[in-house]
């Protein structure tokens, strides 16, 4: 058993709280900082994404012991269905059968965290906002403003959980020889809706994740438990279609019937949405150290914030809560050495899941309809099909696997030259079933185990 700590953390957003409840089980006192109202009082802000569970995900939610309440809140999805304008539906498999990311509100999902947190007796203070931190003494301030009167807590330990602004990280920032970096894309996100049928139904198969890519830009659909959509629109803040070119109900109409006429049926609804909720921007945000001696560190955004195209940001953030219980049931009260192999051991695979993020928005957003990009994961599906002991395809190794992040990466690499000498040869759209084909495959991944000893 470890000695009881009382424990600070800043943010009650899901990493925040699912902290929360891992110590809570450990045995330590906990309190939640949020600058926010309890997000269980207030309408959601128009500004989320729908959340992908997969298996790193779910193992954390396991650990502890409340997989089976979340998984009641989600809905599998095994497929993605791609809609590209004049064409029927194509619907792709994510993975082997029974392989499934699950669709969950950002919102509701939080909600939930906070009860259960709140089951194991955590304490939330919301609508308390800290201003600063004393890194060495574990003491924080809080206050109404920054020139107000501040109240300050000691607390023995402190974990940022605030987010890719924490407040935390920013005091960290001040530090010697602490590396920080952030790059925005110049694509903005907006939150739409595609509303349930009259009886409640789903308009859309609830069963897959839908893309409408159009090359720079693109439109996602993931399916609520109450029969609607919550859809999101990538888009370049600026240039030829962007954001900054619909400035009128009437330019957003005209936008929805070109380029996404399959759902005409909702676009006045998608039309409200567009000037009702916020236009939001992403950002992909390094650091490193993540701690400070014993009394400090982050987790999730606050430590690695990356962009949602590999919906891996949560999964990631949970992961890294997995990852830091079992090393203190390794280390006990040792929390420095805790602290220092949480750090070492997440830093290199935060690195790669933003890497791989930020590639997937260029395939799902320009490649997804490609016949050539079609065939190639058709051939690599086959093959993994055929010799599962040899090819694991990139996403199963980053969504239906818990190995690390950093592996599939240098692994994915290796995979995209086999592949990218596969296509070249010639009549591949006739062959690739052939064991021709196979068996180059194979001599080839022989080659690269050779060079690599994976």
């Amino acid at each position: 058993m470890q000695k009881t700590k009382d424990i600070a953390i800043i943010g009650s957003g899901l990493v925040g709280s699912l902290l929360a409840i891992y110590l809570r089980k450990r045995g330590h006192e906990v309190t939640v900082f949020d600058r926010r109202q309890d997000v269980r009082k207030v309408e959601f802000s128009g500004r989320s994404i729908n959340l992908a569970m997969s298996n790193r995900g779910w193992s954390a939610l396991r650990k502890v012991g409340i997989e089976e309440e979340i998984r009641e809140i989600a809905l599998p999805l095994d497929k993605r269905a791609l809609h590209v304008n004049d064409k029927p539906v194509y619907f792709q498999k994510y993975g082997k059968e029974g392989e499934a990311i699950f669709s969950i509100s950002r919102g509701v999902l939080n909600r939930k965290m906070i009860d259960l947190a709140e089951e194991t007796g955590a304490k939330f203070r919301f609508e308390e906002k800290v201003w600063d931190v004393n890194l060495a003494e574990a003491k924080i301030y809080t206050g109404e403003s920054e020139k107000a009167e501040w109240q300050e807590y000691q607390f023995d330990m402190v974990f940022g959980a605030d987010g890719a602004f924490s407040r935390v990280r920013h005091k960290m920032q001040r530090s010697s020889r602490f590396n920080y970096s952030q790059n925005f894309i110049d694509v903005g996100y907006k939150e739409l809706t595609i509303p349930a049928n009259e009886d409640g139904s789903h308009k859309l198969d609830n069963a897959s994740f839908h893309i409408w890519p159009r090359g720079e830009f693109m439109l996602i659909a993931m399916p609520n438990l109450d029969g609607s959509f919550t859809c999101t629109l990538f888009m370049p803040f600026e240039g030829e279609v962007s954001f900054e070119k619909i400035e009128t109900e009437a330019d957003a109409e005209k936008f929805f019937s070109k380029y996404f006429p399959d759902i005409k049926s909702d676009i006045s609804n998608l039309t409200r949405d567009f000037f009702k909720n916020p236009t939001s921007a992403m950002v992909t945000m390094k650091c490193y150290p993540w701690t400070y001696w014993d009394k400090v560190a982050l987790v999730g955004d606050s430590a690695h914030a990356i962009v949602p195209f590999y919906g891996q940001g949560m999964n990631a953030g949970f992961e890294d809560i997995s990852v830091l219980d079992d090393l203190i049931e390794k280390h006990g009260d040792d929390w420095e050495t805790i602290f220092k192999e949480y750090q070492k051991s997440r830093k290199p695979n935060a690195d790669a899941i933003a890497e791989l993020s930020y590639r997937n928005f260029v395939e799902m957003s320009s490649k997804t309809a490609n016949p050539q990009f079609i065939l190639r994961k058709k051939i690599e599906k086959h093959f993994a099909e055929k010799h599962p002991e040899k090819w694991i395809p990139l996403y199963s190794r980053v969504t239906f696997s818990n190995k690390p992040y950093a592996d599939a990466l240098a692994i994915g690499d290796e995979q995209r030259e086999i592949m990218d000498e596969v296509m070249q040869i010639e009549n591949i759209e006739e062959k690739w079933e052939s064991p021709e084909v196979a068996k180059m495959i194979l001599n080839l991944i022989e080659s690269f185990l050779e060079k690599t000893k994976h």
